[in-house]
């Protein structure tokens, strides 16, 4: 019921934007809210997915198909361009091809995977095992020839900061885009001096993680964008926020004191935001 007037797709937007910013979406309602705010894109992330709807922490502990069951109800939301974390791939080479196209079935233009060995984990969180540079550089040359749609965005994404330092990945990231990826995230630098190394140094489409409570230090996406990166996420914000503010209503509601009751959107405006508007004039225009 609810679309959008954009028309262009995911790798035009990355050619147009300064830099193209994208909330993250973690169930649908999030997603009919971005739209509503005027973004042009928006991103699906692992960690609040499997977070918001099944209550699990982003451990590898959610398969191919549980999530995708999560970003098609998302993306059944809003029909903006979107762009998926596709986690490791969920196995071997057939995995990395099999979720590509998975993911490009129900719609998605843009897509990353990143260089870990399952169980994956939050690029924010200790405890990570990468695959070889190799490995890693056959699943991204797989992907890139197997994709359905030539212009489905690969992002490679690469944890070796983490777990070995930033010269391992900016070398694994300057090999990631020699393999085929169309964009390279370098996930969880640690300071601005390093941001600003990652965009001096990668002859490639960049993309940076804005997470709060992160590794990395959050800038404006026209800080970002100077500094060389041309996709800016920011995934987890509108999780954050919701849970906090769901906690403080529980807290309220268990007080007995309700102070918080008409401090939310009101009913009517979580009915213009759910489209009950669009469907009831539908009703009244086929009504006998």
């Amino acid at each position: 019921m609810q679309h959008s007037d954009n028309t262009h797709s995911f790798r035009q937007l990355v050619q147009t934007e300064r830099p193209l910013v994208l909330p993250g979406a973690h169930d649908a309602l999030s997603a009919l809210l971005i739209r509503q705010a005027g973004f042009k894109a928006y991103f699906i992330g692992g960690f609040p997915l499997v977070g918001a709807r099944y209550g699990l922490p982003d451990i590898g502990l959610a398969a191919l198909g549980e999530i995708a069951a999560g970003i098609r109800d998302i993306m059944a939301a809003s029909d903006l361009p979107v762009l998926v974390d596709v986690d490791n791939g969920y196995g071997d080479i057939k995995n990395v091809i099999h979720s590509v196209h998975t993911y490009e079935k129900l719609g998605a233009q843009a897509l990353f995977f990143e260089d870990q060995v399952s169980p994956k984990r939050c690029g924010h969180i200790a405890g990570k095992t990468l695959l070889s540079t190799e490995d890693m550089e056959t699943r991204i040359r797989a992907a890139a020839e197997n994709r359905l749609n030539p212009d489905t965005f690969i992002i490679a994404r690469t944890d070796a900061r983490e777990v070995y330092d930033l010269d391992e990945a900016l070398r694994r990231g300057e090999r990631y885009a020699k393999a085929g990826a169309d964009g390279i995230f370098i996930e969880a630098p640690e300071s601005v001096e390093e941001l600003e190394t990652i965009g001096r140094s990668l002859d490639a489409t960049l993309m940076a993680n804005m997470l709060e409570g992160g590794r990395t230090p959050i800038l404006r996406p026209d800080e970002l964008e100077q500094l060389g990166f041309r996709i800016v996420i920011y995934g987890i914000n509108l999780l954050m926020h919701a849970t906090k503010t769901m906690r403080e209503c529980l807290e309220d509601i268990r007080s007995g004191e309700l102070r918080l009751t008409g401090r939310g959107v009101s009913f009517e405006e979580y009915k213009r935001i759910v489209g009950f508007y669009d469907w009831a004039a539908l009703e009244d225009r086929y009504a006998r």
